[in-house]
């Protein structure tokens, strides 16, 4: 995969649209347009055959000469066309960490086929080890990620759309941390999404500037990748956030501004635990429980 540079060049013209002698807001999920009908390059083989499902290893072509790789779980005696939930993880891990494991079998069983990919430069996409910094370091980079994998999610759908076995009416969300970041974006700006559940996540991620947080540049920065210029977006639709109200990582006050500008319908639950001790085996039910009433 070639390094992915796209992001600055398009931003270095956000301060140049102005109107009517002030500044004119950018509509920033216009970044995210696509064209649908590129072709996808997709290849899918069985990796393995359990009792429950069949697990697929795929792989597709998104923008920006990135190849996205992933596995699709498809549920056995479930008819077709079934629903199907995409499925993605937080920063350091891949599509099938051991929490990502868990959360397959309980979709699975309650009968949703399961789209998981890697986040860019993740998994079986990782080609560098450099840290990821909104701050120092590669903080551009950092970005390009995020971006990157908004477009890859949205290929992912036109992906479930080309199997037989799926009911691309009827499709979900469920992410979890960077997860979750990502995927606030990403059930903004594609409609196809019908019910999103977003786990452990928060907005203004500009606050990690302290006193630089209210730059024109800081805001410049992450206008393109903060769930707080999003998530509004998401209604009608219902959004159900899960979080932990001891989050040492994403602290419980971005959550709350989050869940503040998303509209109605939406349900917010806080589990009394820190960012990595939230009970999956509550949490997970209580997504296919919207799921099941929304999707």
């Amino acid at each position: 995969m070639r390094k992915i540079y796209f992001v600055s060049a398009i931003l270095a013209w956000l301060p140049l649209f102005t109107a009517c002698g002030g500044r004119q807001n950018i509509p920033i999920a216009n970044y995210y347009d696509y064209d649908p009908t590129f072709p996808l390059e997709d290849s899918v083989r069985v990796e393995q055959e359990t009792d429950q499902f069949t697990l697929y290893y795929v792989t597709y072509r998104s923008f920006h000469e990135a190849i996205v790789t992933g596995v699709l779980s498809i549920p056995q005696n479930v008819p077709a066309p079934m629903p199907a939930i995409i499925f993605l993880h937080g920063i350091g891990d891949n599509k099938q960490a051991d929490y990502m494991e868990v959360g397959n079998r309980y979709f699975v069983q309650a009968g949703y086929a399961v789209l998981r990919i890697d986040i860019a430069n993740h998994g079986d996409r990782k080609i560098h080890d450099y840290k990821y910094d909104f701050v120092s370091g590669y903080r551009y980079w950092t970005r390009d990620i995020i971006a990157q994998t908004v477009f890859d999610l949205r290929r992912g759908i036109d992906f479930l759309k080309t199997r037989a076995e799926i009911d691309s009416r009827r499709i979900g969300f469920f992410g979890i941390s960077l997860g979750g970041i990502i995927g606030t974006v990403f059930c903004a700006v594609d409609q196809r999404i019908k019910v999103p559940v977003i786990t452990l996540a928060g907005g203004g991620l500009h606050l990690a500037f302290k006193f630089k947080a209210f730059t024109d540049a800081t805001k410049i920065y992450f206008s393109i990748i903060d769930p707080i210029n999003f998530v509004a977006r998401i209604a009608p639709r219902p959004l159900l956030m899960l979080n932990a109200s001891k989050d040492e990582i994403v602290p419980p006050f971005t959550t709350k501004a989050m869940f503040k500008k998303a509209k109605q319908p939406k349900k917010i639950i806080w589990y009394p635990t820190k960012h990595r001790e939230v009970p999956l085996d509550q949490a997970f039910p209580e997504g296919i429980k919207w799921f099941r009433e929304y999707l």
